[in-house]
């Protein structure tokens, strides 16, 4: 893969880290709701699809990819359970879980283009 396409990765991770931020700054002030959720779970699934795929053709390192992709992963329980669980209930999963994993979302994305940098030789 080019140094060209690798960088393209690395402004799609900076995109995903920046989005979660915004996001989470918006929720703040216009109030957090089921929406905010359901968007950011419908926006990380295909992009971990994505990232699957970057780790089957050689283009992200693959352990790093994977630490990645489960770090996605647990920011997304722990941001939209949060999220959800309020919505429905209006009680919290724990104190911080949101911005909790917000921050692991942010984490993940800056992880997916670092993977593309340091992808293994071929």
């Amino acid at each position: 893969m080019s140094l060209a396409a690798r960088i393209l990765i690395v402004l799609a991770s900076l995109s995903g880290l920046l989005g979660v931020g915004l996001s989470a700054a918006a929720a703040h002030i216009a109030g957090g709701n089921l929406t905010t959720a359901a968007q950011f779970l419908l926006f990380h699934a295909p992009a971990l699809l994505a990232l699957v795929a970057l780790m089957a053709a050689g283009a992200v390192n693959p352990m790093l990819a994977q630490i990645a992709g489960y770090i996605l992963v647990l920011g997304l329980i722990l941001f939209c359970g949060d999220l959800s669980r309020r919505a429905f209930s209006g009680v919290a999963l724990f104190p911080r879980a949101a911005p909790t994993g917000g921050i692991l979302l942010m984490l993940g994305w800056l992880l997916v283009g670092v993977s593309a940098l340091l992808r293994l030789r071929a």
